[in-house]
């Protein structure tokens, strides 16, 4: 297995399912390292490495979803339960403007009293005020399909009542493992695998732009891990094959265990690097593979040497903050980490300054 590896890795020929559980489970990491490093160098200067300045908005902590791997949500009328004001939405973006940065997210819950026009009166005011001096993610994929069932309305039409509020970006938060046994077993209320794989596609095929996510550390296996791979790489054939972009990149991070109903242990750092050269070695249609400083802090930039190439440098985000991690908002000391690592870390615009990336630095 281990020859056959190396040839596909040398002729650039996409890997199976068996030789992605081989890279998992007996893979060497001088192995794992020096070919996910081959196929990083594909699609990326080998020594440089992109990074965002970026904050995760938690616009609300009322959820019916009732995952119990989440630490963040509160059920409807509890009295911890918040939806953040305009002005507050403001005053956030306005904070990661003054850092430097130009990139926010949007994550919340699936609350009831969120109907669709609160998404895009919200998110039509943001691009109004901000104009493209900055970048956004509305929702996860999972918010975008709560809204639609919650309206009793399409995807198709959600992404086009989001694209004409100025939306440009659903990320795909929310996948978690993507297969139907994961759900079942951890998240029943919220969607099968199968249907957000469904809303993904939509959304891209309504001129959206997503990116892929995952999260392992949870209780799955080794084989849904290969599942979700699978599925992802399958959308992206999909999809670029009828000409559209496909996912941009893809986001992998660890599950928190702490102050949750499932609870468990964080995987170790070996683990995550395994994975992260696994991903990049599986998804050899995906030009980014992003590192996780919000879950892997030091580690994430060592995930560099393993088939990563972009990172976030983030200052919020309750719901993983909540569950166990703890943000190192000193922009220098990861930047200096990242070079340490042997890179030169590049700020990769999203706002208006987005077609002239500078060093860091330089900004």
């Amino acid at each position: 297995m281990r020859d056959q590896i190396e040839h596909k890795v040398t002729e650039g020929l996409r890997l199976t399912d068996e030789e992605a559980f081989y890279c998992y489970e007996d893979a060497s990491l001088a192995d794992l390292k020096r070919w996910a490093t081959a196929v990083r160098a594909r699609f990326h200067k080998p020594d440089e490495a992109t990074y965002l300045i970026m904050r995760i908005i938690n616009y609300t902590n009322v959820c019916v979803a009732k995952c119990d791997y989440c630490s963040f949500y509160r059920l409807p009328k509890s009295p911890d339960g918040y939806v953040l004001p305009l002005d507050r939405i403001f005053a956030k973006i306005d904070e990661i403007l003054e850092m430097g940065g130009d990139f926010v997210g949007f994550n919340g819950g699936f609350n009831p009293k969120l109907k669709l026009d609160w998404y895009t009166d919200t998110f039509s005011k943001i691009r109004a005020r901000y104009g493209d001096s900055i970048e956004f993610y509305a929702l996860t994929v999972a918010e975008m399909m709560y809204v639609a069932k919650l309206c009793r309305i399409s995807y198709e039409e959600v992404c086009r009542a989001l694209g004409d509020a100025g939306v440009r970006w659903i990320t795909g938060g929310g996948s978690e493992i993507l297969t139907n046994e994961f759900r079942e077993r951890h998240s029943p209320q919220k969607y099968s695998a199968d249907d957000y794989l469904v809303a993904q596609e939509t959304i891209m095929r309504s001129g959206l732009n997503s990116t892929g996510t995952m999260v392992i550390g949870f209780d799955e296996s080794v084989a849904e891990r290969v599942e979700h791979l699978r599925r992802i790489r399958d959308l992206q054939d999909r999809v670029t094959a009828d000409g559209l972009p496909g996912l941009f990149s893809f986001l992998s991070w660890t599950y928190k265990p702490y102050h949750n109903d499932l609870g468990g242990e964080e995987v170790d750092g070996e683990t995550y690097l395994r994975h992260m050269a696994t991903t990049r070695l599986y998804l050899d249609n995906i030009r980014h593979m992003r590192t996780s400083v919000l879950t892997q802090n030091d580690n994430a930039l060592h995930g560099l040497h393993y088939g990563a190439n972009d990172f976030d440098i983030p200052i919020e985000d309750e719901v993983t903050e909540m569950a166990g991690a703890v943000i190192n908002k000193n922009l220098e000391e990861i930047l200096h980490q990242a070079r340490a690592e042997g890179f030169k870390p590049i700020f990769r615009p999203t706002g208006s300054a987005k077609s002239t990336p500078v060093a860091a630095g330089e900004q």
